[in-house]
């Protein structure tokens, strides 16, 4: 532990300087780099939002956790953060090129709705309210984010689109208005994409009318359903909304956007094309992705159909029968990893995250008592601090809280004031944990109850290895059980 330690004390020598040195890993250039923000103590921040068809599943939360945490390390530095999250209600086809079936519509046709703009927004909202409900279960205040939805923001989209054209940015088709990317030279500099390629037609098709494979819609002609403009009855293009709705709500210069790695290559280059070609200014400084989650060797998604929502990790019904997990053993498990690591899902990956997580409250209980809820500083407190500004290092951060709260270095004052640091930066809710669920064992499922009985009895053989094994079973199913004076004691690790 103590190289450790030693490691993040040198790379961040500086860390007494004021504001605190931050560094992120910026997509743009490709390296680590000091976080400075355009105006002093203020960060302009924007996230890619869902298209909301259909539920957020856990990969796609995994985006958000990562903005989160990007949020509040900036917000525990003293930065005052204005943040955005989109909603796309409208227009997002099912590839992120100008092919395939319309999102919104797809998911009009599943839930039996005509295909009207007003059924469009009542289906949006739905999952709208949902993807919210689902960000607050996590931890994630949401009422410190705007969430614009694209459909009101479309007069602002045709201005837009309208600039462009007049920058000769912008040429017409028959079936709508295209981006010319050969007007723009550092079209692809976002992640070094190989236009090479694109050229030779492997991204979408290149029509008579389209000029380059890589020009990408900027409103979309449909002669039933959309919006009245300039170019006709339609839509705007996917990419618009996002460069609309930053420059309407943040100004056209931003310091930090985040989205999922899956956007770099088309939808994140489109934004900055369009965005600098009409301003003439820095889209954004700080470009941040957050690796996949992985499901069964793939990406999760909903075009392949391998996904689970946060609905189901609370409810959780599978053939094993275990219980249902609390929506913050997600939220660890997140962060067990670097935001850019891709990262393995598995029940039983989420099992021992949850288990890592009740513990981790329970001594933060027993700590807050021994304490009394005083803090002192402390070098644990330092070191967590600097690994969490090392580009999120969440693993490193996440071993510092584990060692140094079973250390017996440190008092229990210094240990709450690390817990209230952890909290601050984690968002798992370790200052004030949720209650333990006391559970008679005689109410406990069956499968439950005969694993302790049969602990019980490994344990009274001496056969220690066997208990533990019974009880990292027991566990998860959802039940925690503890040895007490007068016998085993059960408790749900899940709310």
């Amino acid at each position: 532990m103590k190289w450790l330690l030693n490691l993040l004390r040198k790379k961040n020598s500086a860390k007494h300087n004021y504001p605190p040195r931050i560094f992120f890993t910026n997509t743009l250039s490709g390296r680590k780099e000091l976080f400075i923000s355009q105006k002093p103590g203020l960060v302009l921040f924007y996230s890619c939002g869902p298209t909301v068809y259909d539920r957020a599943h856990i990969g796609n939360l995994r985006a958000y956790v990562f903005s989160d945490t990007i949020a509040r390390v900036l917000q525990n530095a003293d930065y005052r953060v204005r943040r955005v999250i989109n909603i796309t209600d409208f227009g997002h086809l099912v590839s992120d090129g100008d092919e395939g079936e319309d999102k919104m519509t797809k998911g009009l046709r599943r839930e039996g709705l005509p295909p009207t703009l007003e059924n469009m927004r009542l289906m949006a909202e739905k999952y709208t309210a949902l993807f919210i409900e689902d960000l607050s279960e996590l931890n994630i205040k949401t009422d410190e984010i705007t969430f614009p939805r694209a459909s009101d923001f479309i007069p602002e989209q045709i201005a837009f689109i309208k600039t462009l054209e007049q920058k000769s940015y912008a040429y017409r088709t028959h079936d709508g208005v295209y981006f010319d990317t050969s007007r723009f030279p550092n079209y692809g500099k976002l992640g070094g994409i190989n236009l090479g390629k694109q050229k030779e037609g492997t991204r979408g098709e290149h029509t008579h009318e389209k000029r380059n494979p890589a020009d990408f819609v900027l409103w979309k002609s449909d002669s039933k359903i959309g919006w009245q403009s300039p170019w006709g009855l339609g839509f705007p293009g996917w990419h618009i909304e996002c460069s609309a709705m930053v420059r309407s709500l943040l100004g056209q210069e931003i310091d930090i956007h985040s989205g999922g790695e899956d956007h770099i290559a088309v939808h994140h280059n489109n934004e900055i094309a369009q965005s600098e070609a009409a301003s003439g200014r820095t889209f954004v400084h700080y470009w941040l992705h957050s690796a996949f989650l992985i499901m069964g060797g793939e990406k999760s998604s909903k075009s392949l159909g391998n996904v689970v929502h946060l609905s189901d990790v609370v409810e959780k019904s599978t053939p094993d029968d275990r219980q249902g997990f609390h929506p913050l053993a997600l939220r660890y498990f997140f962060l067990q990893a670097h935001y850019r690591t891709p990262l393995s899902f598995s029940w039983e990956a989420l099992a021992a995250a949850g288990g890592a997580l009740d513990r981790l409250w329970k001594m933060s209980r027993e700590i807050a008592d021994e304490s009394k809820k005083v803090s002192a500083p402390s070098e644990a407190r330092e070191q967590f601090l600097i690994a969490m500004r090392d580009d999120l290092a969440t693993p490193q951060a996440i071993s510092i809280l584990w060692e140094s709260l079973r250390s017996e270095e440190y008092t229990p004052e210094e240990k709450w004031g690390l817990i209230l640091d952890a909290d601050a930066n984690l968002g798992l809710s370790l200052e004030t944990p949720p209650a333990m669920n006391a559970v008679e064992i005689a109410d406990a499922p069956k499968e439950v109850r005969e694993m302790i009985e049969r602990r019980s009895a490994a344990r009274a053989s001496s056969d220690f290895k066997e208990a533990d094994r019974l009880r990292n079973e027991v566990l998860k199913r959802g039940y925690r059980v503890d040895d007490g004076p007068e016998g085993p004691v059960l408790t749900r690790t899940t709310l």
